[in-house]
C-alpha cells in the first residue's frame, strides 16, 4: 500500500545543510564578526548534513519498503498566465536514492575536510561553502518541476565557482573557476532553451504534467523546419547535461576545478554535481525515449567522452588530475547508457561510481597530506608501508573503478557494456567499440597511478619541488578524521552494487518512475532474459571480455611501471607526436582560448565600435542631434529682424503657392 511521506520533514532535509551554511557563513568569517570558532562551525555544518543524511535514509526505506511517495507543491512563487512558477517536491525510488547519496558523501566530505582543511585560514568559510553545495544539490533533485530544477542547477553551479576559487590568491584558481563558470553557461544556455519550449508548447513546468503532455509534444514538428520539436528539446536539455556532468566539448572545465582543495574533488566531481546531468536525463526519460535521434547524439558524445577522456589519464603525473579524468570518462560511461535507454544502469552506475570515486578523490587527499603536499606521482613510490589504511582503501576504490567482479563498479559497468551491446541505436556499433577499449584503458591508467604511488622505490625524497625542511620527512598516516571516511565509503565500493543490482535493474525499484518504450529500445528486456542474480554474473563476468581487458591493463601498466620503467620514457621517445597531442589535450583548450575566445573578443569589440560607437552613438544618437543643429543653424539665417525681408518671404510663398495652383488646374 503506498503511503505519503511528511511535507515538514521533507523540508528538513535541505533546510538543515542550509542553516549550517548560513551559520558557519556569517557568525564564523569576518563578515559577520568572527563570533564562532572552528570547532563550532564544522560541528553545525556536519550535524546540519548529518540530519539530512537521517532523514534522507528514512525517506528511502519509506519509499523501497513502503512505496510511500510525495509529489506536491510547497510554496507558489508567482503565476504568469496560466504558468505557475512553484517550489515543490517529487520523492520516488530515483529522488530517495540520489538524497542519500548525496548526503552521505557530503557527510563524508565534511568529516574529512576538518583533518584536511586543519591548517587552512578560510576553515569555516570553506564549511559554509560545502553545506550550501549539499543544500543546492539536494533542492535539485527534490524538485517536482523544472522551475525548481533550474535553481539547484545554477546554485550548485554558483557554489562550485567559490570552491574551484577557494584559494582566491591563486591565479591558477581564479582561471580555474572563471574557465568553469563560462563553460558551463555554454551548457545552460541550451538548458535553459530546452526548458523554455517546453513551457511554450506544453504550458506547464511540472514534472508530472510535462509527463502527461509527451505524447502530444512528440507529434509537434520545430516551427519552420521539418525537424520534431521533441528532438529539438531533448538535444537542448541534454546541451545542459553537457556543461554539467562534463561531455565532450564541454568537459575542459573540470581537470582544471582540480585547482581547488581536494575535499570538493571529491564532493563535485566525483559524487554529486557532475551527476546532475545525468539524474536530469534519467528523470526526463518520458521525453528522450520519443526520439531516437536525440538517443544516438547522446551515445556518439557519451563514446567520445568514455574513450578519449581516458586516453588523457595515461599521461596525468598530477595524482588528482588522474583521478579528474577518470571521472570524466565514467560520465561518459554513464552518457551511453542514457542514450543506450537504460536510464537505471546509469543512475545505478552514478550510485556505485560516487561511492569509489569520492574514496579514491579523499584517498588521493590522503596520500598529499602525508607526501607533505606533493601531488606529482613520479616523487612517491612504496607509501603502503607508511600508509596503510589509506593504501588498502585506495586498493579496493581501484579494483571497483576498474570493474573487477563481485565489486560495485562491476555491475553497474558490466551493465552498460550489456546495454550497448544489446541497443539497436545506428551508434551503438561504436559505443561498444568505446566502452569495451575503455575498460583496458581504466585499467590501466587507474593501476599506473596505483602502483607508481604504492608500490616500487621510495622516490618522496628526491623530488626537486619539495620545500627543504620536508624533503627527508617519510610519509605518515593521515589522522583518523581523514581515514574513517575513508573506510566507511570503501564499504559501499566493495557491496553496494552486489547488493542493489537486482532490485534496481531488474525489480521494481524504478517502476512508474523511469519509463522505457520496450518495443523500441529492448535493451533492458534482453539484460533481464539473460540475469541470472549477482553471483552468477560475477562468475561469468570471470570469463568475459571486459574482465581480460581490464586485467591486460593491469598487467601492462605493473610490467611498464614496476619491472621495465625504462619502456614508458621509450615509448614517449618514439611517439612524440601523440603524447604532444595528449599532452596538450586534444589542443581543446587552445581552440577555446586562441579561436573562440579571441574570435568572441573580436565580435565583441567589432560591436562595440562599429556598432555602439559608430551607428548607435555616431549615427542615430549624434547624428540626430548634429542634423537637427544644422537644420536649426539654417533657419536662423533667415530671422533677420527686418520687415522687408519677411514681406519678400511672404511675396515670393504667394508666387510658389499661385503657381503650383495654376500647375494643379491644368
Amino acid at each position: 500500500m503506498s503511503q505519503t511521506l511528511s511535507a515538514s520533514t521533507l523540508l528538513a532535509v535541505p533546510l538543515a545543510p542550509l542553516v549550517g551554511a548560513v551559520f558557519a557563513g556569517i557568525f564564523g568569517t569576518a563578515f559577520g564578526g568572527n563570533w564562532i570558532g572552528r570547532r563550532v562551525s564544522h560541528t553545525i555544518t556536519i550535524t546540519g548534513v548529518l540530519v539530512a543524511f537521517i532523514l534522507s535514509a528514512m525517506t528511502l526505506k519509506s519509499v523501497a519498503l513502503d512505496s510511500a511517495r510525495f509529489n506536491e507543491t510547497l510554496y507558489t512563487w508567482m503565476v504568469v498566465g496560466d504558468l505557475k512558477m512553484e517550489v515543490g517536491f517529487l520523492i520516488d525510488s530515483l529522488t530517495a536514492m540520489m538524497m542519500c547519496v548525496v548526503t552521505f558523501v557530503s557527510l563524508m566530505v565534511h568529516i574529512y575536510t576538518i583533518g584536511y582543511m586543519e591548517e587552512d585560514d578560510g576553515y569555516n568559510r570553506f564549511f559554509s561553502y560545502i553545506s550550501l553545495f549539499t543544500f543546492s544539490m539536494l533542492m535539485l533533485v527534490m524538485s517536482n518541476n523544472l522551475l525548481q530544477l533550474f535553481f539547484g542547477w545554477e546554485a550548485v553551479g554558483l557554489v562550485s565557482y567559490l570552491l574551484i576559487g577557494f584559494w582566491f590568491n591563486k591565479p591558477s584558481a581564479i582561471f580555474a573557476n572563471m574557465k568553469a563558470f563560462l563553460v558551463n553557461r555554454v551548457g545552460d544556455f541550451g538548458f535553459i532553451l530546452g526548458i523554455g519550449l517546453i513551457a511554450a508548447y506544453s504550458g506547464t513546468l511540472n514534472y508530472s504534467e510535462i509527463f502527461s503532455k509527451s505524447g502530444q509534444l512528440g507529434a509537434l514538428s520545430f516551427p519552420g523546419t521539418d525537424w520534431m520539436l521533441i528532438t529539438v528539446i531533448c538535444i537542448c536539455l541534454f546541451i545542459g547535461a553537457m556543461g554539467k556532468s562534463a561531455q565532450f566539448p564541454l568537459h575542459v572545465w573540470l581537470p582544471d576545478s582540480m585547482e581547488g582543495p581536494t575535499p570538493i574533488s571529491a564532493l563535485i566531481h566525483a559524487a554529486t554535481m557532475v551527476t546532475a546531468g545525468i539524474f536530469m536525463v534519467a528523470r526526463m526519460s518520458p521525453l528522450f525515449e520519443l526520439s531516437d535521434t536525440a538517443l544516438n547524439f547522446i551515445l556518439i558524445i557519451g563514446s567520445i567522452t568514455a574513450l578519449f577522456m581516458g586516453f588523457l589519464g595515461i599521461i596525468q603525473n598530477d595524482i588528482k588530475r588522474v583521478v579528474a579524468y577518470s571521472t570524466l570518462s565514467q560520465l561518459g560511461y554513464m552518457t551511453v547508457a542514457l542514450g543506450a535507454s537504460a536510464y537505471s544502469v546509469a543512475v545505478f552506475h552514478l550510485m556505485t561510481h560516487a561511492f569509489f570515486k569520492a574514496l579514491l578523490f579523499l584517498g588521493a587527499g590522503s596520500v598529499i597530506i602525508g607526501m607533505h603536499h606533493n601531488q606529482d606521482i613520479r616523487w612517491m613510490g612504496g607509501v603502503r608501508k607508511y600508509m596503510p589504511i589509506t593504501w588498502v582503501t585506495s586498493l579496493l576504490g581501484s579494483l571497483a573503478l576498474i570493474g573487477t567482479p563481485l565489486f560495485s563498479g562491476f555491475y553497474s559497468k558490466d551493465s552498460i557494456i550489456e546495454a550497448v551491446h544489446f541497443s539497436n541505436l545506428p551508434a551503438a556499433g561504436f559505443a561498444n567499440f568505446a566502452v569495451l577499449a575503455g575498460v583496458f584503458v581504466t585499467a590501466f591508467y587507474s593501476f599506473r597511478m596505483y602502483f607508481l604511488v604504492f608500490h616500487g622505490k621510495e622516490r618522496y625524497d628526491q623530488n626537486p619541488d619539495a620545500h627543504h625542511d620536508h624533503h627527508d620527512d617519510k610519509p605518515h598516516e593521515s589522522p583518523w578524521v581523514v581515514t574513517i571516511p575513508l573506510v566507511l565509503l570503501a564499504i559501499p565500493s566493495v557491496l553496494i552494487g552486489f547488493i542493489a543490482i537486482q532490485s534496481m535493474l531488474f525489480g521494481d525499484f524504478f517502476k512508474n518512475v523511469i519509463y522505457i518504450d520496450a518495443m523500441r529500445h529492448p535493451a533492458m528486456d534482453k539484460m533481464a532474459e539473460i540475469f541470472h542474480g549477482p553471483v552468477a554474473m560475477a562468475t561469468h563476468g570471470l570469463m568475459s571480455l571486459p574482465f581480460w581487458l581490464a586485467l591486460s591493463g593491469v598487467a601492462l601498466s605493473y610490467y611498464m611501471y614496476m619491472i621495465n620503467p625504462r619502456l614508458p620514457a621509450a615509448i614517449k621517445r618514439n611517439f612524440m607526436p601523440v603524447f604532444m597531442l595528449l599532452e596538450n589535450k586534444y589542443y581543446l583548450d587552445w581552440i577555446n582560448e586562441n579561436i573562440l575566445a579571441r574570435g568572441a573578443r573580436a565580435l565583441g569589440v567589432g560591436l562595440w565600435k562599429g556598432g555602439d560607437q559608430a551607428v548607435i552613438d555616431g549615427t542615430i544618437v549624434n547624428g540626430s542631434w548634429k542634423l537637427i543643429g544644422w537644420i536649426a543653424g539654417l533657419v536662423r539665417r533667415m530671422q533677420t529682424g527686418y520687415v522687408y525681408h519677411y514681406a519678400l518671404v511672404m511675396l515670393l510663398g504667394i508666387f510658389v503657392l499661385m503657381t503650383w495652383f495654376v500647375w494643379l488646374n491644368k
